[in-house]
């Protein structure tokens, strides 16, 4: 069994950084996907980072996601209010990461809160 365990999250002004982890305990063999979306109340939820063979990130220049052992940091500069949200860390048993859908991830963790004030 897996467990994906979120952490980092906070409360910053406008143009600041955050960093956020998310921990991974158990046997991560195979798990070649690990994402990161956010959801604002009432919206759905959004992919921001992708880390698998390489990196993506949903605002260009902002996001940066790496990996240290059973850990991805993703760094988070620039704040503005509008990235305000739950954020929630993600990963799939395959080589690569599906689609933007958050259907298509399998594991979950419990989210931590980002509050980005004007």
């Amino acid at each position: 069994q897996v467990l994906l365990v979120e952490s980092g999250g906070g409360s910053v002004q406008a143009g600041g950084s955050l960093r956020l982890s998310c921990t991974v305990f158990g046997d991560i063999s195979g798990m070649g996907c690990m994402a990161w979306f956010r959801q604002a109340p009432g919206k759905e939820r959004e992919r921001v980072a992708i880390l698998s063979d390489g990196t993506t990130t949903s605002v260009e220049g902002r996001f940066t996601i790496s990996k240290d052992n059973a850990k991805n940091t993703l760094q988070m500069n620039s704040l503005k209010p509008e990235d305000t949200g739950m954020y929630y860390c993600a990963a799939v048993f395959a080589r690569l990461c599906p689609g933007p859908s958050w259907s298509e991830y399998t594991y979950w963790g419990q989210g931590t809160q980002v509050t980005v004030s004007s």
